[in-house]
Protein backbone atom coordinates (compact mmCIF):
# COMPACT_ATOMS: atom_id res chain seq x y z
CA UNK A 1 0.00 0.00 0.00
CA UNK A 2 2.31 2.48 1.09
CA UNK A 3 4.80 1.65 -2.62
CA UNK A 4 1.28 2.16 -4.43
CA UNK A 5 0.80 5.61 -2.10
CA UNK A 6 3.89 6.88 -2.96
CA UNK A 7 4.01 6.29 -6.90
CA UNK A 8 0.82 7.86 -6.85
CA UNK A 9 1.98 10.98 -4.99
CA UNK A 10 5.13 11.58 -7.16
CA UNK A 11 2.99 11.38 -10.25
CA UNK A 12 0.68 14.50 -8.83
CA UNK A 13 -2.34 11.98 -8.49
CA UNK A 14 -3.09 13.04 -4.82
CA UNK A 15 -7.13 11.45 -5.14
CA UNK A 16 -5.48 8.42 -5.18
CA UNK A 17 -2.42 9.30 -3.02
CA UNK A 18 -4.51 10.52 -0.04
CA UNK A 19 -6.87 7.59 0.79
CA UNK A 20 -4.12 5.26 0.97
CA UNK A 21 -1.94 7.48 3.39
CA UNK A 22 -5.26 7.61 5.74
CA UNK A 23 -5.55 3.65 5.43
CA UNK A 24 -2.01 3.48 6.89
CA UNK A 25 -2.05 6.07 9.72
CA UNK A 26 -5.54 3.93 10.88
CA UNK A 27 -3.15 1.05 10.43
CA UNK A 28 -0.89 3.32 13.10
CA UNK A 29 2.06 3.56 10.59
CA UNK A 30 5.53 5.04 12.17
CA UNK A 31 7.10 5.86 8.78
CA UNK A 32 7.42 9.75 8.80
CA UNK A 33 7.59 9.66 5.17
CA UNK A 34 4.01 8.74 5.07
CA UNK A 35 2.58 11.87 7.35
CA UNK A 36 4.86 13.85 5.06
CA UNK A 37 2.98 13.23 2.27
CA UNK A 38 -0.27 13.40 3.19
CA UNK A 39 0.65 16.90 4.82
CA UNK A 40 1.91 18.04 1.50
CA UNK A 41 -1.31 17.11 0.11
CA UNK A 42 -3.05 19.18 3.25
CA UNK A 43 -0.93 22.15 1.71
CA UNK A 44 -1.77 21.78 -1.37
CA UNK A 45 -5.36 21.64 -0.42
CA UNK A 46 -4.90 25.33 1.38
CA UNK A 47 -5.84 23.63 4.22
CA UNK A 48 -3.06 24.44 6.84
CA UNK A 49 -3.53 23.63 9.82
CA UNK A 50 -4.25 20.08 8.83
CA UNK A 51 -0.87 19.54 7.36
CA UNK A 52 0.88 21.50 10.01
CA UNK A 53 -0.46 18.75 12.54
CA UNK A 54 0.67 16.14 10.42
CA UNK A 55 4.08 17.38 9.45
CA UNK A 56 4.56 18.28 13.19
CA UNK A 57 3.13 14.03 13.48
CA UNK A 58 6.28 13.04 11.11
CA UNK A 59 8.81 15.16 13.50
CA UNK A 60 7.59 13.55 16.44
CA UNK A 61 8.34 10.06 14.69
CA UNK A 62 11.66 10.95 13.54
CA UNK A 63 12.97 15.04 14.32
CA UNK A 64 15.33 14.82 11.50
CA UNK A 65 13.42 14.14 9.17
CA UNK A 66 14.44 17.16 6.37
CA UNK A 67 11.44 16.81 4.00
CA UNK A 68 8.68 17.25 6.86
CA UNK A 69 10.87 20.11 8.65
CA UNK A 70 11.18 22.06 5.29
CA UNK A 71 7.14 21.47 4.36
CA UNK A 72 6.55 22.81 8.07
CA UNK A 73 8.89 25.33 7.68
CA UNK A 74 6.95 26.59 4.23
CA UNK A 75 4.17 26.58 5.68
CA UNK A 76 4.58 28.28 8.73
CA UNK A 77 6.60 31.46 6.47
CA UNK A 78 3.68 31.22 3.90
CA UNK A 79 1.46 32.24 7.24
CA UNK A 80 4.18 35.22 8.54
CA UNK A 81 5.01 32.94 11.21
CA UNK A 82 8.92 33.44 9.87
CA UNK A 83 11.17 32.82 12.93
CA UNK A 84 8.96 29.83 13.87
CA UNK A 85 9.52 28.90 10.51
CA UNK A 86 13.29 29.03 11.03
CA UNK A 87 13.58 27.22 14.17
CA UNK A 88 11.82 24.12 12.73
CA UNK A 89 14.30 23.48 10.16
CA UNK A 90 17.60 24.55 12.54
CA UNK A 91 16.41 22.55 15.37
CA UNK A 92 16.12 19.47 12.62
CA UNK A 93 19.48 20.03 11.03
CA UNK A 94 20.82 20.16 14.57
CA UNK A 95 19.67 16.76 15.62
CA UNK A 96 20.66 15.22 12.40
CA UNK A 97 24.61 16.75 12.99
CA UNK A 98 24.13 15.14 16.39
CA UNK A 99 23.05 11.86 15.32
CA UNK A 100 25.63 11.40 12.18
CA UNK A 101 28.41 13.14 13.38
CA UNK A 102 30.51 13.97 10.41
CA UNK A 103 27.96 13.79 7.40
CA UNK A 104 28.66 12.80 4.00
CA UNK A 105 28.26 14.61 0.57
CA UNK A 106 25.44 13.60 -0.04
CA UNK A 107 23.81 14.53 2.93
CA UNK A 108 25.77 17.86 2.86
CA UNK A 109 23.94 18.78 -0.96
CA UNK A 110 20.82 17.35 0.42
CA UNK A 111 20.74 19.56 3.51
CA UNK A 112 22.32 22.71 1.79
CA UNK A 113 19.39 22.34 -1.24
CA UNK A 114 17.00 22.95 2.09
CA UNK A 115 18.87 25.42 3.07
CA UNK A 116 18.49 27.41 -0.60
CA UNK A 117 14.49 26.38 -1.00
CA UNK A 118 14.08 28.20 2.53
CA UNK A 119 16.36 31.08 1.03
CA UNK A 120 14.22 31.25 -1.84
CA UNK A 121 10.92 31.61 0.13
CA UNK A 122 12.71 34.32 2.12
CA UNK A 123 13.77 36.16 -1.15
CA UNK A 124 10.35 36.29 -2.46
CA UNK A 125 8.84 38.11 0.46
CA UNK A 126 11.79 40.39 0.47
CA UNK A 127 13.03 38.97 3.69
CA UNK A 128 16.67 39.06 1.97
CA UNK A 129 18.70 38.92 5.75
CA UNK A 130 17.14 35.78 6.17
CA UNK A 131 17.59 34.64 2.69
CA UNK A 132 21.23 35.45 2.94
CA UNK A 133 21.43 33.65 6.14
CA UNK A 134 20.44 30.78 4.30
CA UNK A 135 22.67 31.11 1.70
CA UNK A 136 25.40 30.55 3.75
CA UNK A 137 24.90 28.15 5.65
CA UNK A 138 24.02 26.46 1.99
CA UNK A 139 27.45 27.06 1.17
CA UNK A 140 29.13 25.77 3.73
CA UNK A 141 27.44 22.30 2.47
CA UNK A 142 27.67 22.38 -1.03
CA UNK A 143 30.12 22.10 -3.81
CA UNK A 144 27.93 24.44 -5.68
CA UNK A 145 30.15 27.01 -4.50
CA UNK A 146 29.96 29.56 -7.40
CA UNK A 147 25.56 29.24 -8.07
CA UNK A 148 25.19 29.68 -4.37
CA UNK A 149 27.92 32.74 -4.21
CA UNK A 150 26.09 34.15 -7.03
CA UNK A 151 22.73 34.34 -5.28
CA UNK A 152 24.44 35.41 -1.94
CA UNK A 153 25.76 38.48 -4.17
CA UNK A 154 22.43 39.45 -4.90
CA UNK A 155 21.32 39.44 -1.65
CA UNK A 156 24.10 41.94 -0.87
CA UNK A 157 22.70 44.28 -3.57
CA UNK A 158 19.58 43.83 -2.40
CA UNK A 159 20.29 44.69 0.80
CA UNK A 160 21.86 47.83 -0.19
CA UNK A 161 25.32 46.40 0.23
CA UNK A 162 26.92 46.36 -2.99
CA UNK A 163 30.83 46.80 -2.01
CA UNK A 164 30.15 43.43 -0.25
CA UNK A 165 28.42 41.75 -3.31
CA UNK A 166 31.73 43.32 -5.31
CA UNK A 167 33.96 41.13 -3.27
CA UNK A 168 32.02 38.14 -3.23
CA UNK A 169 32.01 38.27 -7.24
CA UNK A 170 35.82 39.05 -7.44
CA UNK A 171 36.79 36.55 -4.76
CA UNK A 172 34.66 33.93 -6.82
CA UNK A 173 35.92 34.93 -10.42
CA UNK A 174 39.32 34.62 -9.06
CA UNK A 175 38.75 31.17 -8.34
CA UNK A 176 36.60 30.91 -11.37
CA UNK A 177 38.02 32.75 -13.81
CA UNK A 178 35.38 30.94 -16.77
CA UNK A 179 32.64 31.84 -15.30
CA UNK A 180 30.84 34.56 -17.36
CA UNK A 181 28.05 34.80 -15.59
CA UNK A 182 29.53 36.45 -12.33
CA UNK A 183 31.22 38.89 -14.52
CA UNK A 184 28.17 39.79 -16.28
CA UNK A 185 26.56 40.16 -12.45
CA UNK A 186 29.40 42.32 -11.50
CA UNK A 187 29.27 44.15 -14.58
CA UNK A 188 25.32 45.15 -14.14
CA UNK A 189 26.63 45.78 -10.57
CA UNK A 190 29.16 48.70 -11.17
CA UNK A 191 26.97 50.09 -13.72
CA UNK A 192 24.19 50.50 -10.91
CA UNK A 193 27.44 51.69 -8.72
CA UNK A 194 28.25 54.90 -11.62
CA UNK A 195 31.54 52.50 -12.38
CA UNK A 196 31.16 53.08 -15.98
CA UNK A 197 34.88 51.92 -16.86
CA UNK A 198 34.94 49.18 -14.79
CA UNK A 199 31.66 47.52 -15.95
CA UNK A 200 32.59 48.04 -19.45
CA UNK A 201 35.62 46.02 -18.40
CA UNK A 202 33.69 43.07 -17.24
CA UNK A 203 31.24 42.91 -20.56
CA UNK A 204 34.74 43.41 -22.25
CA UNK A 205 36.44 40.55 -20.92
CA UNK A 206 33.48 38.15 -21.76
CA UNK A 207 33.84 38.89 -25.09
CA UNK A 208 37.27 37.62 -24.72
CA UNK A 209 36.32 34.20 -23.81
CA UNK A 210 32.66 34.50 -25.80
CA UNK A 211 32.37 36.84 -28.83
CA UNK A 212 29.18 36.52 -29.46
CA UNK A 213 27.42 36.57 -25.74
CA UNK A 214 24.34 37.88 -25.88
CA UNK A 215 23.82 39.67 -23.55
CA UNK A 216 27.23 41.04 -22.96
CA UNK A 217 27.08 42.77 -26.21
CA UNK A 218 23.42 44.18 -25.24
CA UNK A 219 24.60 45.49 -21.97
CA UNK A 220 27.48 47.09 -23.96
CA UNK A 221 24.89 48.43 -26.37
CA UNK A 222 22.67 49.84 -23.43
CA UNK A 223 25.39 50.97 -21.55
CA UNK A 224 26.41 53.11 -25.16
CA UNK A 225 23.22 54.44 -25.29
CA UNK A 226 21.71 57.75 -24.14
CA UNK A 227 19.52 58.04 -20.79
CA UNK A 228 20.68 54.57 -19.54
CA UNK A 229 20.64 55.02 -15.97
CA UNK A 230 20.98 51.48 -14.16
CA UNK A 231 20.39 47.86 -15.24
CA UNK A 232 19.23 45.09 -13.94
CA UNK A 233 19.67 41.11 -14.45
Amino acid sequence: MLMEARENFISGNYKISEPLLNQLILQNSRNPEVYQMLATIYYDKGQFNKAIRIFKRALEIDPTYTDASVGLSIILNDLGRYDEGRMVFQDAQKLLDRRAGKMDSYVEEKIASKHEELADLYFQYQHYAESLEQLYKALKLSTRKAEITLRIAECHVKLGDTQRAVRELKSLIREYPQLLSAKLKLGVIYYNMNNLAEATEQWENILLRDPGHPEALRYLKMANAAGITSLTL
